[in-house]
């Protein structure tokens, strides 16, 4: 049996002050470093062969954390830094003009239900940025030609990235539909464990 290892990273600066991150490059929070130490630490009985990110900071530094806290990855280390691949397509959904603004200020600005369909809907995309089938039809690719034919290997994979990426993974997995993605909560920090066997996807849990 092997493992995909699905991680939001923690909580950043942005999240904490409610904002819209997007692309931004932001750091993690105190909070989100303590969030990603937790994370390694209930991942110490996993041996990674590989670890994916995108290339934005708050993923990367997530990864970082939870391999120095597992206690079980320092085939990994290269240097003082880490192993790690990071690409573009990873990165989180692109909330274009929302990016940086306060989400209750947007609410007030533009109505709860205009809000909650550029976050939740599959296929609205906010002004100037991307909706969920976007990121979908960009991870997708990237999923189908680096990372499943690994974890079908038999290799323990982790990936480290953010909220709507791993929303997307959820459809790609079949976890989910654009249907009712909308009800799928990816929280900070918190690794989800698919466990795989010859091959085959079985069953997932959360690691609180």
């Amino acid at each position: 049996m092997n493992n995909l290892v699905l991680l939001r990273h923690g909580q950043s600066e942005w999240n904490k002050e409610n904002r819209f991150t997007g692309f931004h490059d932001v750091e993690l929070s105190e909070l989100g470093r303590e969030e990603a130490r937790k994370a390694g630490v209930s991942l110490n009985d996993i041996r990674f062969d590989a670890v994916y990110t995108s290339t934005l900071k708050r993923a990367n530094h997530t990864a970082e954390i939870a391999l120095d806290a597992s206690g079980n990855n320092d085939h990994l280390r290269v240097g003082e830094g880490w192993n790690m691949t990071r690409h573009d397509d990873l990165r989180e959904r692109d909330y274009g003009d929302l990016t940086g603004l306060n989400k209750d200020e947007t609410r007030e600005k533009f109505g709860e239900e205009q809000v909650h369909i550029w976050r939740r809907s599959y296929d609205v995309p906010p002004p100037g940025g991307e909706a969920l089938i976007n990121v979908v039809e960009r991870v997708k690719p990237y999923w189908e030609k680096h990372i499943k034919p690994r974890v079908e290997a038999g290799e323990n994979i982790l990936l480290a990235a953010h909220g709507n990426t791993l929303r997307a993974m959820m459809i790609i997995l079949g976890e989910a539909t654009p249907d009712n993605i909308n009800e799928v909560e990816i929280p900070t920090g918190v690794p989800i464990v698919f466990e795989y066997k010859n091959g085959a996807k079985g069953s997932h849990r959360f690691i609180s």
